[in-house]
């Protein structure tokens, strides 16, 4: 399988997978997959590598019904500035490809932040490593899994 899900077994986490046919055309992988898999993209959350001022690499979990708040994701994070990650340098980091980044499992443990709208729902979806596959999961089993810190960094 995945880094991120073989974490989860190894845990005996509470998570269920997923898996859609992608197309690689898309221009949203996080809009197909919640298209192709019939939910509300409210649920479906995308996972985005941002780096600080300093060169600290962060990772940000947001709806991808809505963007990134790089400000409310810098206050959270203590940091000045943040800008994106180069894509090269998410992809080098994580260990997974653009577009099948997961927050589990990464190669390197970085800090991690999720949307604080996670919290209100039942579970939500991110992305299991792979480009059609994803993970449904608790918001405070990702939360464990990934050292992860709530906070309002989501906008629309």
């Amino acid at each position: 399988m995945t880094p991120a899900i073989d974490l989860l077994k190894k845990a005996h986490a509470e998570h269920r997978v997923y898996s859609y046919e992608h197309d690689p055309k898309s221009s949203s992988y996080g809009l197909e997959a919640a298209e192709k898999l019939g939910l509300d993209p409210a649920r479906v959350f995308k996972t985005l590598l941002v780096v600080s001022e300093k060169g600290e690499l962060l990772v940000a979990v947001v709806p991808v019904a809505g963007s990134l708040d790089l400000k409310a994701l810098a206050q959270a994070a203590a940091v000045k500035k943040l800008d994106m990650a180069d894509p090269h340098v998410a992809q080098r980091s994580s260990g997974y490809l653009v577009g099948g980044i997961s927050p589990l499992g990464q190669k390197k443990r970085l800090r991690t932040f999720i949307d604080a709208s996670a919290q209100a729902l039942p579970s939500l979806f991110v992305s299991a490593g792979r480009r059609g596959l994803e993970v449904e999961l608790p918001a405070a089993v990702l939360a464990l899994h990934t050292q992860g810190h709530f906070a309002h960094i989501g906008r629309g």
